[in-house]
């Protein structure tokens, strides 16, 4: 499975962003599908997951603003980011792994090359 993300950009904190992440290859099996994110000097972090069947999970930290959603028939995932703060500033990335539920605490086996976000004004 290759994993190819866009739309991060600079954007004022209240505002919003739509990253979109590209699957190609395997993609047949059953999977969790997420975003990840890694703040500066800081660890990696789960943002969100979805898996195959539509259940959602999400970090208590962007729960209410981010939402998760994918779209099967263009094997695209999407995170839809709103009132985003400068703590959301980060590189995100899209991540894979087969099973039939998301647990953002486990490793992933596939994951893009990340596209960069900053909230700043």
């Amino acid at each position: 499975v290759q994993l190819v993300e866009s739309g991060g950009g600079l954007v004022q904190p209240g505002g919003s962003l739509r990253l979109s992440c590209v699957a190609s290859g395997d993609t047949g099996m059953s999977v969790c599908m997420a975003w990840f994110r890694q703040p500066p000097g800081r660890e990696r972090e789960g943002v969100a997951g979805i898996a195959w069947h539509g259940t959602t999970t999400y970090a208590d930290s962007v729960k209410g603003r981010f939402t998760i959603s994918k779209d099967n028939a263009l094997n695209t995932l999407y995170l839809q980011m709103n009132s985003l703060k400068p703590e959301d500033t980060g590189m995100y990335y899209c991540a894979a792994e087969v099973g039939d539920y998301c647990d953002l605490a486990t490793v992933f086996d596939y994951w893009g090359q990340g596209t960069q976000v900053t909230v700043s004004s």
